[in-house]
């Protein structure tokens, strides 16, 4: 690896979108979209950020909550955006915020936001360390505070679980 790959790097670099239409072997017999296939794109929709801002291979280490406010039809036309929110060595918590579009009256509404925790590896499994990001916006710097609160979080919801077994 060299210097330049640890050179830290906006938020705005990694930001993706996804769109996806749903389709009939997307939904359960009611024609609204399965819970299962929404995890799965917002998923893919993380990695793209966490692949843009590592520029390396990744996998997911975890998901934290998700809601579900709105159905999603058939038919619908879903939006994910994502983006690096904060970078701890070689893990990064990326945000994705789904949203389902009408595009015939042009509106759309909020599905599901979550945060995923990505780790950097090299081709053989092995964690690579990964360039800070650097928030440039209010609400970025607020997802970057935000992301620090919810590690600590997850590690001491790991503590627990580690000392009940």
């Amino acid at each position: 690896m060299t210097q330049d790959a640890l050179v830290p790097r906006p938020v705005r670099d990694s930001q993706s979108e996804m769109a996806e239409i749903v389709l009939p072997n997307d939904a359960n017999p009611l024609a609204a979209l399965l819970g299962g296939r929404l995890m799965h794109w917002i998923d893919l929709a993380g990695a793209m950020a966490a692949h843009r801002h590592s520029r390396n291979y990744v996998v997911t280490a975890s998901v934290d909550h998700i809601d579900f406010l709105v159905p999603v039809r058939v038919g619908d036309l879903v939006i994910l955006k994502s983006s690096v929110n904060r970078v701890f060595h070689s893990s990064m918590e990326v945000g994705v915020k789904v949203f389902v579009e009408d595009y015939i009256a042009d509106t759309a509404q909020h599905v599901a936001s979550a945060h995923l925790t990505f780790v950097a590896i090299d081709g053989e499994g092995k964690r690579l360390a990964v360039a800070p990001v650097i928030p440039e916006t209010d609400e970025q710097r607020r997802r970057y505070d935000d992301a620090g609160r919810r590690r600590e979080i997850r590690r001491a919801e790991l503590e627990r679980r580690r000392k009940a077994r």
